[in-house]
């Protein structure tokens, strides 16, 4: 199984993960503001802006503090390491 660290010592799978986008955008906060209401919405965030949001594939939306770009490549980072271990 791969995790992904989203920040503060907050970890998900990353099998499990559909999209990562940025928050600014008005769909996602649309996307945001509909999963608050409905209580799929875990803020990993620790009390910090809102960077990126992460879309599960079990309908929960993730906000985390990090950038969607060190996401993006700590999940590269994480691909290149499984690979490795292959050989």
């Amino acid at each position: 199984m791969k995790i992904l660290n989203i920040g503060f010592e907050n970890i998900v799978s990353l099998d499990r993960v559909i999209s990562i986008l940025n928050p600014e955008a008005a769909p996602v906060k649309r996307i945001i503001k509909n999963n608050k209401n409905s209580g799929n919405l875990l803020d990993a965030s620790c009390g910090r802006k809102t960077q990126s949001v992460i879309i599960m594939d079990s309908g929960h939306v993730i906000l985390s503090a990090l950038k969607p770009e060190t996401l993006e490549n700590r999940v590269a980072k994480e691909d290149n390491s499984v690979g490795e271990e292959n050989f």
